[in-house]
């Protein structure tokens, strides 16, 4: 952790009136940060990685938090909240830190693609600043958010102190609050899944169709080192993103198969997986 007192900036994509984002800028506070909020004004869920180009962006103070946050909301997306507190609202400052959250349902497997929550934390390694999405596995307004302070004062303490590999942003889901307590803290991978949906095609008064996508998530993944095992087990999971979608062994099979040889830059076409460590155990109180 830097000497001086943490500058951490907040955001998410449920909006910045959200119970999640209230929990974590309560818990960033407790580490003695100076703390910065920019979050959207309304939800802005499954939102991806999507930005404003055709519309201004407005912005406007927000004293929700209290007089010891600068707080700010934004009619943009998650992704324009970092970019836009990068570039004018936090002038110059570098954030020591990026979290968003905590948002309110999954974004393990799969779904970290359609999450704005993580599109925050994933702009921020953009810009090259050390980011983290935090996510409780319990949809709704009214999710307990009461078991997750350790856990996210602990991982928040670690990138502080130790730092985040640059270009990664960490994609941590906590299992929702259980008699049986979170058993521990798992680094982990992504799982393969995919949402099986459908269409249900409704009418409005006037007769007019309309859609409405419905579907429920199949973990495909049987593996035990995965973020879905992790929280099917009462784990919490933490898994390092890149926004390089290159697929190195993609690269290395169509150059055999087209045969398109490959430049001389691409010296590791497909680099060796991190081992994954045990269980770092529960955080200490």
């Amino acid at each position: 952790m830097t000497a001086s007192r943490p500058l951490i900036l907040v955001s998410n994509d449920d909006g910045i009136t959200a119970p999640g984002i209230r929990h974590l800028v309560s818990i960033v506070q407790a580490l003695g940060a100076e703390v910065v909020v920019v979050a959207p004004d309304s939800p802005q869920s499954g939102m991806g990685h999507a930005i404003t180009i055709g519309e201004p962006l407005r912005i406007e103070n927000n004293p929700v938090f209290g007089p010891d946050v600068e707080a700010y909301q934004c009619s943009g997306t998650p992704a324009d909240c970092v970019k836009i507190a990068k570039h004018h609202i936090l002038k110059g400052r570098t954030p020591d830190l990026v979290v968003s959250g905590i948002n309110h349902g999954s974004n393990a497997s799969v779904n970290v693609l359609y999450s704005g929550t993580m599109s925050a934390a994933i702009e921020a390694a953009i810009e090259g600043l050390p980011a983290i999405g935090f996510s409780l596995c319990e949809y709704g307004v009214q999710a307990d958010f009461s078991h997750v302070a350790e856990w996210v004062t602990q991982i928040c303490r670690h990138a502080l102190d130790h730092g985040i590999p640059a270009g990664t942003a960490l994609n941590v889901n906590i299992p929702k609050n259980s008699p049986q307590g979170i058993a521990g803290i798992r680094l982990a991978r992504q799982a393969q899944g995919k949402w099986q949906e459908e269409f249900d095609e409704r009418q409005d008064p006037y007769r007019r169709p309309y859609f409405w996508l419905i579907g429920s998530f199949v973990n495909l993944d049987h593996g035990t080192d995965t973020d879905e095992w992790a929280l099917a087990n009462n784990y919490l999971s933490v898994v390092p993103c890149q926004f390089d979608l290159t697929a190195y062994r993609g690269l290395e099979t169509m150059s055999a198969a087209w045969s398109m040889p490959l430049p001389e830059a691409n010296a590791v076409v497909n680099p060796p997986q991190p081992v994954l460590p045990e269980d770092y155990g529960p955080a200490n109180p």
